[in-house]
């Protein structure tokens, strides 16, 4: 069956993929003026300490920059009593192995941090093969001040504070996604410096990328509705 796509000489596609190349640039400038902004915002010091349960005991946020100055914490939606990780934030988690190496040589530390318990947490990062660093929030108000996790009472007044706007209750959830970037200076004093949510880290999901050259692009219903945990595709590897 032929493709729904008008079929052109080579010398009309590459007209045509020259004006495009046109708007990528002008894409490219943009990015590039986003990134510089971001890097020019305004830091906050963390006054408020937080503990994590971790697989080497408990943790303060300072002690999870595992001795770099810079720490980037992914916001991974698995409440307390969750039976799995949620399958879009376990298609970020795919990606994030590769990245350590590269990351740690460039003073950067990457976690994940959830409200799950750690043996709940433990259990599904090693059914999925994953060796990233994860540690539980559980018991702490961290995913609450963060503003990734929400009460009843937040969600029963109708809307909750998501993505820096207010966010009706029935498009959120108890847990939601998102990044925090923080800093550690030398006298150990941490500040945050970004927060990113709902669809804001697009950029490190390199198969999505990969899709969006795609000839199909990512043929998606929904955002990420193609998406499952890796071992659940009909053609996944059985254990």
């Amino acid at each position: 069956m032929r493709p729904d796509h008008e079929i052109v000489s080579r010398e009309a596609w590459l007209k045509a993929r020259t004006a495009l190349l046109a708007l990528e640039k002008e894409e490219t400038r943009l990015r590039d003026k986003v990134r510089a902004e971001r890097l020019a915002l305004p830091w906050v010091k963390v006054d408020k300490a937080y503990t994590f349960d971790t697989p080497d005991g408990k943790k303060t946020l300072a002690d999870l920059f595992e001795g770099r100055s810079q720490l980037m914490v992914y916001h991974f939606m698995f409440g307390p009593d969750w039976q799995a990780g949620c399958p879009g934030c376990s298609f970020v988690a795919d990606h994030i192995d590769g990245m350590l190496p590269h990351l740690n040589h460039h003073d950067v530390t990457f976690v994940c941090v959830s409200r799950a318990p750690l043996d709940r947490i433990e259990a599904y990062k090693k059914r999925m093969g994953w060796h990233f660093p994860w540690v539980s929030s559980y018991g702490s108000d961290f995913n609450f001040d963060y503003h990734v996790s929400f009460t009843r009472e937040e969600l029963a007044r109708g809307t909750v504070d998501y993505n820096y706007r207010e966010t009706p209750s029935e498009q959120a959830h108890d847990e939601l996604p998102g990044m925090s970037a923080f800093f550690k200076d030398e006298a150990g004093t941490v500040y945050h410096t970004y927060s990113g949510y709902a669809r804001g880290g697009e950029e490190i999901l390199g198969t999505l990328m990969v899709l969006d050259r795609a000839p199909k692009g990512r043929n998606e219903t929904g955002t990420l509705s193609f998406v499952k945990r890796h071992d659940e595709y009909e053609d996944a590897p059985k254990p």
